[in-house]
């Protein structure tokens, strides 16, 4: 009786731990953008928004963009694709499943390790199997990245800079200081009290349509290349039988890092920290699996062109 009361307290302990990792993990950031920084800005997306008063470290630089480095910016230092917000889903949380209960059954995916019989040979079965499905994840996600997207580049020093208003090299399509061209120039925008509203309002607008699923009315608020990023984002929570509900967003403090034109293009950096309510629920059950009430200081990038309304760029993390 004792043995088996030990076994079922074993077993109970490996399936807490396959649940923390693979639901526990995923939901880690999981409003739009996860946490990461994404988008494009012009000929500024490869450099670090200003410091604001509430981003006082200024912004991070940019992971994901489908903005190509120009020339002029030399050759920017490459780095992993930041993946530590999501740990597997669908085919891979399977795999993990299959191999825990492959081992609570006495075999497991390596056999002789014992299975019940020695809790510590398990554990080490776990371990391997989560190493082996890390590294799987990082091969076929690199191999199924799209062109000019994933790959983060640090930030690059360009000759002719003359702070947020000034000319900047380094535009996207060969428009920086390489082989004779001029750099891209940029004039000031002027940002008043009806884009600051825009802002905020977008902000709540696409918490909600993101939370909706709603990628009709994501496009409408958002770019192409944003809209690429939150659909993969509930793609991922679909897989895994989850959705993602946001909901009492509200902006505490909110101040402009740049604004600037290029060619017919306006941009404005806001830094805005806001709180929200963040809910996993089961896609099929409406069970709640994790639930949030935090806050969150980011950078957002919105553009706009003559005659239309400012739409989302680019998402960046605060340092």
């Amino acid at each position: 009786m004792l043995t088996q009361i030990s076994r079922r307290r074993r077993v109970a302990a490996l399936l807490a731990l396959a649940t923390a990792l693979t639901v526990a993990a995923p939901v880690v950031e999981a409003r739009p953008g996860g946490g990461g920084s994404m988008g494009s800005r012009g000929s500024r997306t490869f450099n670090a928004p200003s410091a604001t008063p509430t981003a006082p470290g200024g912004g991070m630089t940019m992971q994901r963009s489908q903005t190509a480095p120009s020339p002029g910016m030399g050759s920017p230092g490459m780095q992993a694709p930041a993946q530590g917000r999501r740990f597997g889903g669908g085919f891979f949380a399977g795999l993990l499943g299959a191999g825990l209960i492959g081992a609570l059954l006495g075999g497991g995916f390596f056999g002789g390790l014992g299975g019940l019989a020695s809790m510590i040979g398990l554990l080490f079965q776990v371990g391997l199997v989560v190493l082996v499905v890390m590294m799987a994840l990082r091969f076929f996600r690199r191999r199924n990245e799209p062109a000019g997207a994933g790959a983060p580049y640090a930030r690059s020093s360009l000759d002719g800079q003359q702070g947020p208003a000034g000319p900047v090299g380094g535009a996207p399509g060969g428009a920086g200081m390489f082989g004779g061209q001029r750099p891209r120039q940029t004039r000031p925008v002027q940002i008043g009290p009806n884009d600051y509203q825009a802002f905020e309002r977008l902000l709540g607008d696409i918490q909600e349509a993101y939370s909706r699923e709603d990628r009709v009315t994501l496009g409408n608020l958002s770019t192409p290349e944003m809209v690429s990023y939150f659909d993969e984002e509930l793609r991922n929570n679909a897989s895994r039988g989850v959705v993602n509900k946001i909901s009492d967003v509200k902006l505490l403090q909110g101040d402009l890092a740049e604004a600037w034109a290029e060619d017919r293009t306006e941009y404005a950096t806001v830094a805005m920290r806001y709180a929200l309510k963040d809910v996993m629920v089961e896609r099929a059950g409406g069970r709640i699996v994790s639930t949030d009430s935090s806050e969150a200081t980011e950078l957002w990038t919105f553009q706009r062109q003559p005659g239309r309304g400012w739409v989302l760029s680019a998402i960046q993390q605060t340092r």
